[in-house]
């Protein structure tokens, strides 16, 4: 067996416990609604956590369900996403809402493949919707889980390259735990947020 095949048959063991004990208290934790685990996830994007908690309760005061987020006027929606900034977001938001209204009776796919196909969801989003919100066994690799698994690995690929990023993902879903995807996905993403960080000492 390879080194790394070896830390990966490791990880499920090691970071769930971890995660258990360790996982911050954040209010898109509290359920796992698909469009409560979908709009936390894009407000995310290149957004820190601590500016994100005011906007995702206030979001989901106003918009509380894909229904009204499909259906509520484009300026109204920006004037609440005022201050996050990367405005696509919303709009692709939206647009992704009346797809899903058109053509999933408003309800949220829950097939990795189908998340896919909707405006603004790349593989990441639809790894981290599919697997916290639906226990699908699909990886959810952003950043901070290549760097974690850069480190681990000790191989010095290139994180920010796609073939990279595909390789992880492919690697992940041979480990991933079928009874608990989006416990998994999210204690890789909560150790490179807050231990295994690009510069400097663990939070």
């Amino acid at each position: 067996m390879k080194t790394t095949d070896f830390i990966y048959t490791l990880l499920p063991d090691a970071l769930l416990p971890w995660y258990r004990q360790n996982a911050r208290d954040l209010p898109w934790r509290q359920d796992t609604e698909p469009y409560h685990v979908w709009l936390s996830e894009i407000m995310l994007q290149q957004t820190r956590v601590e500016a994100v908690k005011p906007y995702y309760g206030r979001f989901i005061q106003n918009v509380p369900d894909i229904q009204a987020l499909a259906e509520m006027e484009e300026d109204k929606l920006v004037k609440l996403w005022e201050g996050l900034g990367y405005y696509n977001r919303v709009r692709n938001l939206q647009k992704a809402a009346k797809a899903i209204v058109k053509e999933h009776e408003g309800k949220m796919p829950s097939e990795y493949e189908s998340l896919l196909e909707l405006p603004g969801i790349g593989s990441y989003t639809a790894g981290a919707i599919a697997s916290i919100a639906y226990g699908k066994a699909v990886p959810a690799v952003d950043g901070n889980v290549l760097r974690v698994l850069s480190r681990l690995r000790m191989d010095g690929e290139d994180i920010l390259s796609q073939k990279t990023k595909t390789r992880v993902e492919k690697e992940l879903r041979e480990v991933i735990p079928a009874n608990r995807p989006g416990d998994f996905n999210q204690a890789l993403m909560e150790l490179g947020a807050m231990v295994c960080l690009p510069n400097g000492e663990p939070k």
